[in-house]
């Protein structure tokens, strides 16, 4: 009896297995900075080619891979179930900020995303080939790269979301290895604003592009969220911020993306709305 119910277990685990969410890890060409970039896929467990799929990019933070997402919060193949759309998790690089870099051509990021990835995953899965069809979300440095790619490819994406966002960066001129990547803060000031994403707000049309962002009140980044919050009130751009407690880890950002991915959805769902 005993090894009968072992027997059925194991088929119920290969049965399971069979219709579990598929993880793709593909490598494209970032033709900017000459090399090859790993990225995961997450697919539906019943996807199709014959269906189109929105697409969800969504990027890691410093020091972070491709691969943080899947194995930090690994819930989120089951968010590509539920919602029935297609989630892309980038390498943007150790401590890229997903800008291109004017000082280091090894870093170009805002190039890859938008001219290399969202293509190469267009030509290769079936998605929603339309900026309605595309939303991008992050934390921390991803948090930034998401708001500042979508806010400067408006055309590309039709949503952005932020968790714990380091949507200005000049209050930390040290850290981070920006410096590196805009040289030092004192002596290119006007270049580090110009990269931060509360300097790009004066490119957003009002309802052009669905944005909802949120922060931990405990975060280090909660005082640039929230500055960030209050230019866009400031602008009339329409926009949901959530403060919550929390600090600046993957116990917030765990809870954090459920709510997010709510928002996504019903964007998706409900575009004109």
């Amino acid at each position: 009896m005993k090894t009968r119910l072992l027997l059925l277990f194991a088929l119920l685990l290969q049965i399971n297995s069979l219709w579990a969410a598929r993880v793709d890890t593909i490598q494209v060409k970032a033709h900017k900075m000459n090399k090859q970039i790993k990225n995961v896929v997450i697919l539906p467990e019943d996807y199709s080619e014959s269906s189109h799929y929105p697409v969800l990019y969504l990027l890691h933070g410093a020091t972070d891979n491709y691969r943080s997402w899947i194995t930090k919060c690994p819930v989120i193949k089951d968010y590509a179930d539920r919602y029935q759309m297609i989630i892309v998790c980038p390498d943007g690089g150790y401590t890229s900020w997903y800008f291109d870099s004017p000082i280091d051509k090894k870093m170009q990021y805002e190039s890859y995303i938008t001219k290399d990835l969202v293509s190469f995953v267009d030509k290769n899965y079936a998605t929603v080939e339309k900026r309605e069809g595309r939303a991008i979300l992050g934390l921390s440095m991803g948090g930034h790269g998401a708001l500042y790619l979508a806010f400067r490819h408006q055309d590309m994406w039709s949503i952005a979301g932020s968790m714990s966002g380091g949507v200005d960066f000049t209050p930390f001129p040290l850290n981070w290895d920006i410096p590196k990547r805009l040289g030092a803060y004192a002596a290119n000031r006007e270049r580090w604003e110009k990269n931060t994403v509360i300097d790009q707000v004066y490119l957003l049309t009002p309802h052009a592009l669905k944005i909802k962002f949120d922060c931990g009140r405990e975060d280090f980044f909660f005082n640039v969220n929230n500055a960030l919050h209050k230019k866009l009130d400031y602008c009339n751009i329409p926009h949901e911020f959530t403060v919550r407690p929390g600090n600046h880890n993957w116990d917030y950002w765990r809870n954090a993306i459920k709510y997010q991915l709510i928002f996504i959805d019903d964007c998706f769902k409900h575009p004109s709305h």
